[in-house]
């Protein structure tokens, strides 16, 4: 390979210089319009976001771009955080707490990334007056699924989905204006938080304090009510009060008095203000369900966080969130996104999709299909840094999973070599680790797999979508061919290694017959396998943009039978899932892939996700499901 003396020069996107830690950017004939960008990257062994995964730390020598979304909403757009109160996407920083969704329910999620572009603007009204101003590319979820704000016809089987006058929209609605803390605001505070019975919270005493010009008046001190309270004194009263009195149990808001007069005034201060309320025996309950709920917290800001009134809640689909106009504003804005752990956020009370991973390559504006498969960062001072933080003494020997992001094993590794210094360095370590790959180069380290094994657990997973060459060639070009990555679990085995096998994707109507899932499992089944888990395909975004682009160029017979299937979002139809998983067990069973007494631990598909296969963990980690939104190799 002509690699040394490859540098930097004009060709196209062939130097980034933008890219921290570049070292050089290079090109070689061996790899036909592929960049490698060399790194010294400054830290190796990550922590992996979120949860639901079997590992929490990970090392990526080589990073592809796994989404380039071009998605992004205008900076003062208000986001709704973990503490149930908003701030706009601007101001966001990489690690704060907002709500996402999993389910249809909200859930708490962390941002990952922050950045922003300039985009031509859009602005969507609905029903209820909520307005927001994105980006034509932009996703929102509808009670059909997501859409994109304006139509296009190069992104999703033909035309992508797209925003339509009268289309439901997902969320709340639109986020009241949080108060301005003027005189009166600061006013009703003090009222509220003392006459209702100060607390001994930090924060609610730092902003009575605050208020009151840094001492805390006494409750005689507060006796003659205003005569004619106005609605930003009724907002600060409502806040003191439910810092002081308030709670939000079971998600429901309920402010309380002994104090009759604070009682009244609290009744006096809802109706005022026009949010829904009902007066019972333990106290003033608001009711109006969730969006009525989220509109007193911020149209009051009490101190506290309130984000358990929110989490675990259903997403509601409201009525009032009919689309009536989706307009150009003929201009072109800076916008601001974010990814976080979940793929979506919550932006001005409309459920917003976001990039999944765009940590490594979307800030350099690279897109999800061709950069990928060309701009290859390569950390080649990956060896060296992972060894330093290996020996921290904060280090607990944590399983490492590595290839769930992208593969340690493609072709580039042939050149250099970082896998072996990897392995050694957790090993030496006392460190468990597993490998998730396509490529055959993990045979030449199969003796030091083997000799790591003998100190540390060790799991190795290879990923097995068909045995159709030509198929194989034009969905995944560049990678081994199927019997080479089944010599590859053969040779794994012979050294007396585990290997489980993901069976991922199976192609709806393309691989899913009887007749090719037989050879399939049949050929796994002899190569030796220790596990084997089956998955459908799974089209998030990104994804289904490139692959929908691929069926409409190579089978447009199917385009129609793909849009139906995959309708509802990234999962296939559940009736093809209890189909597919009808399917497979006997062929499982006839080739003994379900053996061990652990039907389950096979990873059938079921509603959503398989488990690993035995063999591709540590055997010190126990059975975990596989969330595919999370392993961009599958």
């Amino acid at each position: 390979m002509r690699w040394d003396g490859q540098k930097d020069g004009a060709d196209r996107q062939q130097a980034l210089p933008g890219l921290p830690g570049l070292v050089r950017s290079v090109r070689t004939p061996d790899f036909a319009d592929v960049v490698f960008h060399e790194v010294n990257a400054k830290s190796v062994l990550n922590k992996v976001p979120g949860g639901g995964l079997p590992f929490g730390w990970t090392v990526n020598p080589y990073r592809g771009c796994t989404h380039g979304c071009t998605y992004c909403l205008t900076g003062d757009t208000p986001v709704l955080l973990a503490d149930g109160r908003t701030k706009p996407i601007a101001d966001l920083a990489v690690g704060e707490e907002v709500f996402g969704t999993r389910e249809g329910r909200f859930v708490v999620t962390r941002v990952r990334a922050h950045w922003k572009t300039s985009k031509p603007a859009y602005r969507l009204t609905l029903g209820d007056g909520t307005q927001v101003v994105a980006g034509g590319d932009h996703r929102f979820l509808t009670d059909e699924g997501w859409q994109h704000l304006t139509p296009g016809r190069c992104d999703d089987f033909e035309e992508r989905p797209h925003l339509v006058k009268g289309a439901r929209l997902v969320g709340t609605g639109r986020f009241a204006a949080p108060p301005a803390q003027g005189e009166e605001y600061r006013s009703g505070y003090l009222w509220g938080a003392v006459r209702g019975g100060l607390p001994s919270h930090p924060d609610v005493l730092a902003r009575v304090r605050g208020f009151a010009g840094g001492r805390v008046p006494r409750e005689n001190e507060l006796v003659r009510w205003p005569s004619e309270p106005g609605e930003e004194w009724s907002k600060g009263f409502l806040a003191g009060l439910f810092d002081a009195r308030g709670s939000a149990t079971g998600g429901e808001l309920v402010l309380s008095s002994s104090d009759s007069a604070v009682f009244d005034a609290a009744v006096l201060a809802l109706t005022r203000l026009g949010v829904s309320h009902v007066v019972e025996v333990r106290g003033v309950r608001i009711v109006g369900g969730l969006a009525e709920r989220l509109r007193f917290l911020h149209l009051v800001c009490p101190v506290i966080p309130r984000g358990a009134a929110i989490e675990g809640m259903a997403v509601p689909v409201t009525p009032g969130l009919a689309v009536v106009s989706v307009e150009s504003l003929g201009v072109t804005r800076t916008l601001y996104d974010i990814t976080t752990g979940t793929g979506d956020f919550v932006a001005n009370g409309l459920v917003s999709h976001n990039c999944f991973a765009r940590n490594t390559h979307t800030y350099l504006d690279l897109d999800a299909g061709r950069d990928f498969d060309t701009q290859v960062v390569v950390k080649v001072n990956a060896v060296e840094v992972l060894r330093a933080q290996l020996r921290s003494k904060r280090w607990r020997r944590e399983h490492v999973a590595m290839g769930t992001n992208t593969d340690p094993y493609q072709r580039a590794e042939g050149r250099y070599r970082l896998m072996p210094g990897i392995i050694r360095a957790l090993a030496d370590s006392g460190t468990p680790f597993s490998i998730l790959t396509k490529g055959t180069v993990l045979s030449r380290d199969v003796p030091l797999l083997a000799e790591a094994a003998a100190s540390v657990p060790v799991g190795i997973g290879v990923s097995l979508a068909l045995l159709d060459r030509e198929l194989q060639s034009g969905l995944e070009p560049g990678t081994p061919s199927p019997q080479a990555r089944l010599e590859l679990v053969r040779r794994v085995r012979a050294a007396g290694l585990p290997c489980g096998v993901f069976v991922a994707p199976v192609l709806p109507k393309l691989t899913d017959s009887e007749e090719r899932l037989d050879a399939l499992l049949a050929s796994i089944a002899e190569a030796g396998a220790t596990g084997v888990t089956v998955l459908p395909l799974h089209l998030r975004p990104g994804a289904r943009e490139w692959f929908a682009r691929w069926l409409v160029r190579e089978r447009p017979d199917l385009v129609d039978d793909y849009r139906a299937l995959y309708s509802r979002g990234s999962y296939v139809d559940a009736r093809y899932r209890r189909w597919l998983t009808a399917r497979l067990r006997p062929l499982l069973e006839r080739h003994g892939l379900d053996a061990r007494g652990k039907r389950d631990a096979v990873g059938v598909p079921g509603d959503d996700e398989g488990v690993w296969p035995e063999g591709s963990l540590p055997s010190s980690t126990p059975p975990a499901p596989v969330v595919q939104d999370q392993l961009t190799l599958l």
